[in-house]
């Protein structure tokens, strides 16, 4: 973003306004964020100000009396490129542009003196102006928590240092960029506007930053011309000296604060005599005070946000672990015991047909079900491993141990059950009409960080994965909303209170494609209250005893007792749909060799 820097004729009568692109700005009194308050000559309204293509374009109004002076002659309009300057009245106005890195000059003056400062040389040195820089540094975290992103913190910074070093009449953040270590000028400013560009010495941002990696000093002689005599100050020339302190930090890589300076033209005899009078010193150890603390505050901020970034994914007690100073060993990947859920969004597919036009608003309600998800599953103390779409996988066993870790997954699978049969019952929320089926196994499998070095993600590997996403896909078979393995449903019965959720065997069924049968269970709700009436699909103690007598007779071969049975289950429940459906379709008589197991036919 362009920038117009005032400057009136004493250093304190200036200021510097971002130019909004593509706007037309009202220079002049009648804008209070553009008037110039000691300027006699400006109207009420004075110019007419647009940046396009990147340059200023200028119009003098019709309620202007004084001339606007550009290139030394009065004009009407006009453009500015960055670096170009006009006047009104008795003040200079200088188009910047802050991301232009002015290339530096080359060959560099000649050095007096160079100087490398090590690592707190310098705590012992009292300032000789502390309140006015303890008053400056004071402002530096609102500073930084206010700015809006990091071109409004660079422009931050630069003022505070120009305000806390009276002696500094440049300062620049530059950053060296791997892997061709190139310099760059992240913003700029000088403390006279319309001095002109100023050229940070490459060579002396290399030698603190990606050399040093602290403080370096550089003092300048003047280079003589052809006729003997010192050149004219230009640009780099303009200065006597430059220091470059290095932000440490992995949040500020590579950056630094880059000060230059002039010394009195009496004192060009004596260039050195400053910094054995502490007066330079004082200026460094104040950059380097505001160095240290920029780069722990930004780094605390990086935590921060890598910590947002991890609680999407775990729950409080991993990031307890992942936060812990061996974070990296934490996440290497190992065998353990885990329990992990599979749950995908039913009723996504018809949904997404029918808003083809609406795609963003399907995307919004998507994102709004796998929070459901994934909030269920964090308040649980479990993990979010991926999402696959309209799907969500978690887990619990890594990196702690769990010994609660089915009773976690349990509940969380309840959860969003609850979560889902709620909003089912609202045609208004955006949810409405969704469904969910959910399935949870139980074993060992390899978690933390898998992947590529380049790209690596938290998540688990196994056998156990594959089932828990087979035991999803037959919640459609079997017409039930969660189902879960063996070992799972046993440590149920073992472990989970009853008024938080159940378990009833389900069949054995053989998965299509496999050849090893599997026994499922249903997880199901805790019963209701005996005084109560009975909720729609939630069976009692009764309705259970009822489908567990059926299901024995079913896997005897008494097909004649287990469909009698499986009409004392509520007809509502769609679960006991499976076992009468096959009964019937072979006529109510076990087929030769009955082994108790129903093949079925499709994944889903």
């Amino acid at each position: 973003m362009m920038l117009l820097v005032a400057q009136g004729p004493n250093p304190a009568e200036s200021w510097r306004k971002a130019l909004p692109p593509d706007d037309i700005v009202i220079l002049g009194r009648e804008s209070p964020a553009w008037t110039v308050p000691w300027e006699p000559f400006l109207a009420r309204r004075h110019a007419e100000l647009t940046v396009r293509s990147g340059k200023l374009h200028v119009r003098k109004l019709r309620d202007a009396t004084n001339p606007i002076f550009y290139a030394g002659q009065p004009v009407e309009t006009f453009e500015v490129s960055p670096g170009g300057s006009f006047v009104i009245g008795r003040t200079l106005f200088t188009l910047a542009d802050p991301a232009a890195t002015p290339a530096s000059p080359s060959p560099e003056r000649p050095l007096l003196e160079a100087r490398t400062l090590a690592p707190h040389a310098l705590d012992n040195l009292a300032f000789r102006d502390a309140p006015h820089r303890l008053d400056v540094l004071s402002r530096l975290p609102e500073v930084i928590s206010s700015a809006s992103d990091d071109a409004d913190l660079f422009g931050r910074l630069v003022d505070m240092l120009l305000a806390g070093i009276r002696r500094a009449d440049a300062v620049a953040i530059v950053a060296i960029a791997a892997p061709d270590a190139t310099m760059r000028v992240l913003h700029w400013d000088r403390r006279l506007a319309g001095k002109g560009d100023f050229a940070p010495s490459r060579r002396l941002v290399q030698a603190a930053v990606s050399e040093q990696k602290q403080t370096v000093l550089h003092v300048w002689g003047n280079t003589p011309t052809a006729s003997g005599m010192t050149n004219a100050y230009t640009l780099q020339d303009q200065f006597d000296w430059a220091f470059c302190t290095p932000i440490p930090g992995e949040a500020c890589s590579g950056w630094g604060f880059y000060i230059a300076g002039g010394f009195p033209r009496a004192a060009a005899s004596t260039l050195l005599a400053p910094w054995e009078s502490n007066e330079l010193r004082d200026d460094v150890k104040f950059t380097e005070l505001v160095a240290d603390i920029l780069g722990s505050l930004r780094q605390v901020q990086l935590l921060r946000e890598r910590q947002s970034v991890f609680r999407r994914f775990f729950s409080p007690g991993v990031l307890s672990v992942l936060s812990s100073g061996d974070a990296p060993r934490a996440l290497e990947p190992r065998e353990a015991d885990v329990t992990v859920l599979f749950c995908d969004l039913r009723g996504f597919s018809r949904t997404a047909e029918e808003a083809s036009d609406r795609l963003l608003e399907l995307l919004n309600r998507v994102s709004a079900a796998l929070g459901l998800m994934t909030q269920n599953i964090l308040y649980n103390r479990g993990a979010i491993a991926d999402f696959l779409g309209d799907a969500a996988m978690g887990f619990w066993g890594w990196p702690l141990e769990q010994p609660g870790k089915v009773e976690y997954a349990c509940r969380a699978a309840l959860g969003i059950r609850a979560a889902f049969e709620e909003v089912g019952r609202n045609p208004a929320h955006p949810l409405f009409g969704f469904r969910v089926g959910i399935g949870i196994a139980s074993g060992r499998a390899v978690a933390g960080g898998i992947g590529p070095p380049e790209q690596v993600k938290v998540t688990v590997f196994g056998p156990v994965v594959n089932l828990a996403s087979r035991l999803q896909d037959m919640t459609k078979l079997l017409r039930v909303p969660i189902l879960v393995d063996e070992p799972t449903a046993q440590a149920v019965r073992e472990q989970l209170p009853p008024e938080v959720g159940r378990v009833r065997r389900m069949a054995k069924v053989r998965p299509y494609g496999l050849e090893t049968p599997l026994v499922v269970a249903e997880l199901i709700p805790p019963a209701p209250p005996p005084e109560s009436e009975r909720p729609d699909g939630i069976l009692t103690e009764a309705d259970l005893h009822a489908y567990d007598q059926a299901l024995d007779a079913f896997l005897a071969g008494d097909w004649h007792a287990a469909y009698r049975l499986l009409h004392r289950v509520p007809p509502d429940d769609r679960g006991k749909d499976v076992l009468t459906e096959f009964i019937l379709k072979n006529n109510r008589t076990p087929p030769p060799g009955w082994d108790g197991v129903i093949p079925l036919a499709s994944k889903n």
